[in-house]
């Protein structure tokens, strides 16, 4: 897999567009579809912000957090409001990638045709991280002991089905097959509580979620699963070093709303939030959060990604033979 997935997609810039007669004349509600504190929610308020600020002076969008079920719940409620640009979501890998390629009976929607999907922001690695005080010290500890102590291991990431739970059921295929309980948590802030508590033995989560806690020595990174080590934590490993051949996976965020927009108005938000993407303190500031930012993407190219992304993740869960279930 490809660390910069999106990079497949022919990304053409965005005109800008007039202002729509009368829009926005209320307030833009942004669904985050996971607790607040984790990666999603921390990218849905630093867009917020900026993105309102090109919309016009009238323009004022909320941060809502709708979380559960791997960013299911949000989606979905999303799926059912007007298509009046009144309701954007800030759609996961989560929840417009793995939950309809692993587990589509209990997806209620279809990522690709129920949404107007309007710009790519980009993407970030997941991080290999275990408690503070943990016995393990690198990936290839944890790995040898869980194959040589089948089911003694517990670990957690957020929501059944999700990115977390696909990249950690990869993982352990492609290292030898040990067995572990998996305990799937609401959000990236539970799951950080849960590693500061030894709750479990190790995480798969974003690595912007995992950030605070690896800095304030809650939790320890083993591995990150770019093709490189991340500029935020250059002292953790790729999984690649760790000894898992060519392993990469990365979570993304795009910016979507109901099915039926109008195209106009769909060109003109994408021209706004592309105009953030390329702002160069908007930029560090989601680098900070642990997003690599991707400018550029056309409500087109982003339906094509995110069709694309949905067929990778049932690759990879036809190719493992892997079964997610809540």
């Amino acid at each position: 897999m490809q660390r910069r997935l999106c990079l497949a997609l022919p990304f053409l810039a965005a005109p800008a567009l007039a202002q729509p007669a009368g829009w926005p004349d209320r307030t833009i509600n942004f669904v985050s579809p996971f607790l607040p504190g984790g990666s999603t929610d921390i990218v849905a308020r630093i867009m917020a912000d900026r993105v309102a600020q090109r919309l016009g002076n009238n323009a004022r969008i909320i941060v809502e957090n709708r979380a559960g079920a791997g960013g299911s719940l949000g989606s979905d409620w999303v799926r059912q409001r007007a298509p009046d640009g009144f309701t954007w979501l800030l759609a996961s890998a989560s929840s417009h990638g793995t939950n309809p390629a692993a587990i589509p009976h209990q997806t209620p929607y279809d990522a690709v045709n129920d949404f107007t999907h309007l710009a790519v922001l980009g993407d970030a690695p997941m991080v290999l991280a275990v408690p503070g005080n943990s016995r393990f010290r690198t990936a290839q500890e944890l790995f040898a002991y869980g194959r040589a102590n089948p089911g003694r291991l517990s670990w957690g990431t957020s929501g059944a089905g999700g990115i977390g739970h696909l990249t950690g059921e990869f993982m352990r295929f492609q290292a030898g097959g040990f067995q572990a309980e998996f305990v799937p948590y609401r959000g990236g802030s539970q799951v950080q509580e849960a590693l500061a508590k030894g709750e479990v033995d190790y995480a798969l989560e974003v690595l912007a979620s995992s950030a605070p806690g690896l800095r304030e020595g809650h939790a320890r990174g083993l591995a990150v699963t770019a093709a490189q080590r991340h500029a935020l934590f250059p002292n953790i490993p790729t999984m690649h070093e760790a000894g898992l051949e060519n392993f990469r996976m990365a979570t993304w965020n795009i910016i979507s709303a109901p099915r039926g927009m109008d195209p106009g108005l769909a060109r003109h938000i994408n021209a706004a939030i592309n105009d953030v993407l390329r702002d160069a303190v908007a930029v560090q500031r989601l680098a900070t959060a642990g997003l690599d930012v991707l400018p550029g993407s056309t409500p087109d190219s982003t339906r094509e990604f995110v069709a694309s992304q949905v067929a990778l993740f049932r690759d990879i869960v036809q190719r493992t033979g892997l079964r997610l279930g809540r």
